[in-house]
């Protein structure tokens, strides 16, 4: 498949670039998808839930009534969980979330989800370009000329550049993320994906297979 790369002014230029069918054009495999998605979200989660068991409840440790004779069921301190202000069964206490996946699986997923997108046409190449400042409004006027303004958008670029961060930040489904950091989720997540032409050759690189 072949592609016209755009400038920020949403002209088609004379340069093409052919997707890698390695990358661009597989089978793809909607399990490892599911796994490397849920693999993402799940590290995602803070897991700083917490709850107090009666070992944790502030209270009396003495039998709060003997045991038989009181024509009621037998109970131990008022920490017993039974009881109003007492300790929760089974509460849920902080833990990782976070599970571990093969990097074989983690690729398989990406270059499903790219396939995905490809077939979809949902990927835009552009020119690299620079912002001399944070700007938002040149950003959004970038977005209106690619005829992509009202989609949910994901730039992937090269390198870190502050200003391309800032100017996207406030832009209600819009997000820049590095090409080192693309993963299933975002790639999916978003409807159009725009890679500008360092960060294409970057994923391709980094998802051959050789």
């Amino acid at each position: 498949m072949e592609l016209v790369v755009h400038n920020m002014s949403g002209e088609a230029t004379s340069k093409k670039i052919k997707l890698d069918k390695s990358i661009f054009g597989v089978e793809p495999n909607d399990h490892a998808i599911y796994l490397d998605a849920k693999h993402h979200m799940a590290n995602a989660r803070q897991g700083t839930h917490d709850s107090k068991e009666r070992s944790d409840v502030i209270g009396s440790t003495r039998k709060i009534k003997r045991q038989k004779g009181t024509g009621t069921a037998r109970a131990g301190d008022i920490k017993n969980p039974l009881f109003k202000g007492g300790g929760r069964v089974f509460g849920p206490h902080p833990h990782d979330y976070g599970f571990k996946l093969n990097k074989k699986v983690k690729r398989i997923a990406r270059i499903s989800a790219l396939t995905y997108k490809a077939k979809d046409d949902g990927i835009i190449v552009i020119e690299d370009f620079k912002m001399e400042a944070p700007k938002t409004k040149q950003y959004v006027e970038m977005l209106e000329n690619l005829k992509i303004k009202d989609k949910k958008t994901l730039l992937v670029i090269n390198d870190s550049d502050m200003n391309i961060l800032l100017s996207a930040r406030n832009i209600p489904r819009t997000k820049v993320i590095r090409a080192d950091s693309l993963n299933t989720y975002e790639i999916l997540n978003a409807n159009t994906l725009v890679f500008v032409e360092s960060s294409l050759k970057s994923v391709e690189t980094m998802f051959s297979n050789k």
